[in-house]
């Protein structure tokens, strides 16, 4: 216990030349002062209106292409039984022929699967992209309320006061100034 309390006076004894600002109407309205803010980039997105917007779209664009993956292996098994039916009445070269084919199909439904999958998870990081150049001058207006210098993850801090995450005010004024944020993610 001893070490945080060592902590906390270094702590507040380094915010006195670099903490900015004396008290200002920020502080007042509950704005922390420091010079270093903390903020969990992850929760900032999944909990805002433009995260869950985007976690809804993707989990429908998901759920359809998980459908369209099991229909198409239906379709698979049932034309890799009907071959394998037919093997019996076949010439061997003649049964090569269609299995190499079938092989080929198979493959080709692979890679545009595939394909499909890598451009959902792409889209999907194209809008954390626009969410944060959207966010990034909300952050910088807290900062300055702030008198902070720097925001750091704060997965990445070591230890930290619960004051200093400014996560809850970003949602709330991410929220407010670009709602869920559907006319910033173009695909």
């Amino acid at each position: 216990m001893r070490w945080r309390a060592f902590l906390l006076a270094g702590l507040m004894a380094f915010g006195g030349p670099f903490g900015g600002p004396a008290p200002s109407a920020a502080q007042q309205i509950g704005t922390v002062q420091s010079p270093i803010l903390t903020i969990e980039t992850d929760r900032l997105f999944a909990e805002s209106d433009f995260g869950e917007r985007v976690a809804q779209e993707r989990e429908a664009e998901s759920a359809v292409l998980s459908a369209e993956n099991r229909r198409i292996e239906a379709e698979l098994i049932e034309e890799e039984r009907d071959l394998t039916d037919r093997r019996a009445e076949m010439e061997p070269d003649a049964f090569r022929t269609l299995a190499d084919a079938f092989d080929a199909k198979v493959q080709e439904i692979r890679r545009t699967q595939d394909a499909k999958a890598r451009a959902l998870n792409q889209r999907g990081e194209a809008d954390r992209v626009a969410f944060l150049q959207a966010a990034v001058p909300i952050l910088e207006q807290l900062m300055l309320e702030a008198g902070a210098a720097v925001i750091l993850e704060r997965g990445s801090v070591f230890i930290s006061l619960n004051a200093t995450d400014v996560t809850e005010a970003a949602i709330a004024r991410i929220n407010a100034a670009i709602g869920d944020g559907s006319d910033l993610s173009k695909e």
